[in-house]
């Protein structure tokens, strides 16, 4: 009986703050329907409300949640997702608040015009097409190593 309340106590105290992060679901286009992610992770205790604002007018409709999930470490998780359409110039908000917070936390998502999100594209698929030629002439290269290591070099008499 004792464990227990000491357990008991201990957890009535301690307090671990919440967080956050915010992503869509999806790289879309603007205008094209998506799905924004409010992740927020580690805390204790469970309580938590967690809203979505539009341009600061809190959002009521399209929002779907996991529901609180334990990590089996006494703290939790919980995703809240918001149906969106995007348009150029919106700010989407996730607010959330914890009994661990002074005040609320704030995580502003603000969507991309099409000539950004063509750029940032155009940049990770840059990236990806250099590793490719990059690995592919690593192997080459190995390759045409191993195939000279028996041969003798040229201008030597044997």
């Amino acid at each position: 009986m004792m464990s227990l309340i000491c357990l008991s106590t201990f957890s009535e105290r301690r307090s671990i703050k919440p967080e956050v992060t915010v992503y869509p679901s999806k790289m879309a286009p603007l205008e094209h329907h998506n799905l924004l992610v409010c992740s927020v992770t580690g805390f204790y205790p469970g309580d938590t409300e967690i809203r979505w604002l539009l341009n600061e007018q809190e959002e009521i409709v399209g929002i779907v949640s996991t529901g609180l999930i334990s990590n089996g470490d006494w703290t939790y998780h919980i995703l809240v997702m918001l149906e969106m359409t995007s348009k150029h110039g919106d700010v989407y908000t996730c607010q959330v608040e914890h009994s661990s917070l002074q005040t609320p936390v704030v995580f502003n998502w603000k969507t991309l015009c099409e000539s950004a999100q063509s750029k940032m594209l155009s940049g990770v698929s840059g990236v990806v097409l250099g590793l490719i030629f990059f690995g592919d002439g690593l192997i080459v290269h190995k390759r045409s190593q191993k195939g000279n290591r028996g041969s003798q070099p040229t201008g030597l008499l044997s």
